[in-house]
């Protein structure tokens, strides 16, 4: 069990225009914008009906990532995202489902299940302390 690096940091955020303007105003870049659903999806996060906007951005040196997501479904009450979201923090690990099977036994509450993206990398959702959501992704070789 190995983790590389952290990958990137997702912030959940309502207007996701307005945030994107602000992290370019700054100097940060595009690096891909997407609309994300389905099975796999619901399946990584544990909630039914996923259907999202995620922008990513990047520094101009390359050394950082930051992730921006707009939650379209579930649906929002009062203005708030829902509540088992929030920021989270992704790991680059090698052997995810070793490090799965260690937290599990820890008694790490799982948001999902490891799911295959697109044949590119395998990710998964855990809660960590103070309930903090981490990411895990292993890129496929």
């Amino acid at each position: 069990m190995k983790i590389n690096r952290i990958d990137h940091v997702g912030v959940i955020v309502h207007d996701l225009s307005a945030a994107k303007d602000f992290f370019l105003d700054i100097g940060l870049e595009v690096l891909g914008e997407a609309e994300v659903e389905g099975e796999w999806a619901e399946r990584i996060i544990g909630l039914n009906d996923v259907r999202e906007t995620v922008v990513m951005l990047g520094m101009p040196n390359g050394e950082a990532t930051l992730e921006l997501i707009k939650f379209h479904s579930p649906s929002v009450e009062k203005g708030i995202q829902h509540p088992t979201l929030h920021t989270h923090i992704a790991f680059a690990v090698e052997d995810i489902e070793e490090i799965v099977a260690k937290l599990k036994k820890r008694g790490t509450e799982l948001f999902g299940e490891i799911q295959n993206y697109e044949n590119t990398y395998k990710l998964c959702y855990a809660r960590g302390p103070e309930g903090i959501m981490i990411e895990f992704a292993e890129k496929i070789k």
